[in-house]
């Protein structure tokens, strides 16, 4: 404040000292002034090529010289603070974010089901089993259907059943048993109606089967060894006292070499002991070592098949060897496969089996092992999408003692076990070819050829050239199942004897018809637990003969219950 008022004082100081000097100078010019006014004669050069040069002036850059300053280095002292955070006891609920797991469906382990039908058929089924078990799986099979009536008089059939299984699972290892019991009746009634003198007593025929038996196998293990085998054995007994008892045996090995190779070895054997009229004992015995490869596309299989037998026919070889190459190539990974092989085989046939496939044998029949001394084969399998399959085979094969069933000459409503001289050749074609629409829909078909060249038999009895089957099944919003099933066999053929009190008897070849039989299935669910269904059997009412003068039942229908729990 004191430096302002110092410098406006001084300034007016100035101001007042120029004011004051300027009159005087003003006054001196004042008293020459017409003087000063007035122009004198002057000369006036100019110098066109003068050039005025000026000396050289002194220049100097640094007047001032001022010199740098000096930085002393100073220590920076550095100060840590520590600070400190209150501890704050937080307890935070964390939710863990999962995928809801599915509900498992509800599994009824146990159903019922109770139907009756024309020809005064009684239906029973029943399953009986436990539920879902890690360790143990149990359960029974009941079954029993009969008819009082059927297609002529005294054809009446009755067939019933139980089987026992259970199964204990480990991690390593699966061991089971099965126990098995069935009780079947039918009588011969392919005896000629004008015979009036038949005794229901003589028509009779039963039959009791007895099964049991015990497996294992590591199939679930994670070593390159596998191992399965089994023991196993079967009882026979018919209303004439004829009995078999057969024990078995199975084995199987494999042991894997590498990825891509491994050796398998697979025996089973059979001793069977007859008794009918006669006494036999029967043995049995197969070895069928092989070695397989498997490439990207190529499988190989490399072995032979070693069979014994010592049955008594005059056809029969005891000793047998077969070979058995295989070879399979893919065209198209997992959509197209090429195979073709040749091997031979010995096949173990029982009592026990053929009543199964025909109820009307005779007494004290020849029984036999099926020996197929060659089988040339080739085929093709694989599937146009997920919802095709299919697979074609074709063979040509040579068998000895193949059985055929023919009428006896002296009962024609029974039928005994034939064989041809030498060999019979067989010209097969099989395919079958299946679409599914997931569990909704599901069709196929399924075809077999047989063209049989026999030695010395007049035709293959009872052998049909050709089967068919065409079936299907439809799921409807799980509310209504429907099955259904076309059969079809050709005519077949048999021999019966007339005249029998004559002296020259006269043969007669008769031939069935062809079988065209359509069965129907449908079932109707009301809730989880009740249902109701309807079978219907031969539809188109056909009266066909499967073997010679045995008709079989026409339009057939049961209807029933069926309860789940």
């Amino acid at each position: 404040m004191n430096n302002k008022l110092r410098t406006t004082g001084l300034a007016a100081l100035c101001s007042l000292g120029i004011f004051w000097s300027l009159p005087a100078v003003a006054q001196q010019r004042s008293g020459n002034w017409g003087e000063s006014n007035k122009l004198e004669d002057a000369e006036i050069v100019v110098e066109k090529n003068r050039v005025n040069e000026l000396p050289e002036a002194n220049r100097n850059f640094e007047k001032f010289r001022i010199s740098p300053i000096e930085r002393k280095p100073q220590p920076v002292a550095y100060k840590f603070n520590d600070f400190k955070l209150a501890d704050l006891s937080l307890n935070l609920p964390i939710r863990v974010l999962t995928i809801r797991q599915e509900e498992l469906a509800k599994l009824y382990g146990n159903y019922v089901k109770l139907g009756v039908g024309n020809y005064g058929t009684s239906y029973v089924k029943g399953y009986f089993h436990n539920k879902r078990d890690n360790q143990y799986s149990y359960g029974a099979d009941v079954s029993h259907v009969s008819s009082l009536r059927g297609p002529v008089e005294n054809s009446g059939v009755s067939n019933s059943g139980i089987n026992l299984s259970g199964e204990s699972f480990s991690k390593d290892l699966t061991f089971g048993g099965k126990l098995a019991y069935s009780h079947d009746r039918y009588n011969f009634y392919g005896y000629s109606p004008l015979n009036e003198t038949i005794d229901k007593e003589d028509i009779k025929q039963r039959f009791n089967r007895i099964g049991t038996g015990l497996y294992f196998h590591n199939n679930q293990s994670g070593g390159p060894f596998r191992l399965s085998g089994g023991l196993g054995f079967d009882y026979f007994s018919n209303y004439y006292s004829a009995r078999e008892s057969n024990i078995k045996f199975d084995l199987g090995t494999t042991y894997a070499l590498d990825k891509s190779s491994a050796i398998k070895i697979d025996a089973d054997a059979s001793f069977i002991n007859y008794k009918d009229v006669n006494s036999q004992n029967r043995s049995y015995f197969r070895l069928k070592p092989v070695y397989e490869r498997t490439t990207d596309n190529l499988i190989l299989t490399l072995g032979a098949t070693v069979g014994y037998t010592n049955d008594t026919l005059k056809t029969t070889r005891s000793f047998n060897l077969y070979p058995n190459v295989r070879v399979a190539y893919e065209l198209v990974d997992d959509k197209f496969q090429v195979f073709a092989g040749v091997g031979g085989d010995l096949e173990r046939v029982s009592l026990f089996r053929l009543t199964q496939e025909n109820p009307f044998l005779n007494q004290n029949v020849a029984v036999a092992d099926v020996n197929k001394v060659l089988d040339f084969y080739g085929g093709i399998t694989g599937s146009l999408s997920s919802s095709f399959q299919f697979a074609g085979r074709a063979a040509y094969q040579s068998y000895r003692n193949l059985y055929f069933f023919n009428n006896s000459p002296v009962d024609s409503a029974k039928f005994d076990l034939v064989y041809d001289n030498g060999t019979t050749k067989v010209i097969s074609f099989s395919g079958d070819l299946t679409y599914s629409q997931s569990d909704r829909f599901r069709m196929g078909v399924k075809a077999a050829i047989n063209q049989y060249t026999t030695d010395l038999l007049v035709k293959p009895f009872h052998r049909p050239t050709f089967q068919g089957n065409l079936y299907s099944t439809y799921n409807l919003n799980d509310k209504i199942n429907i099955q259904a099933d076309l059969y079809y066999i050709s005519s077949t053929f048999g021999q019966v004897v007339r005249n029998l009190n004559s002296i020259l008897p006269t043969t007669v070849l008769k031939e069935t018809d062809d079988i065209v039989d359509l069965n129907l299935k449908a079932d109707y669910r009301f809730s989880d637990k009740f249902s109701t269904f309807v079978m219907a059997n031969n539809i188109l009412g056909q009266s066909y003969q499967r073997f010679v003068n045995y008709p079989n039942k026409g339009f057939q229908v049961i209807a029933g219950i069926s309860y789940l729990f």
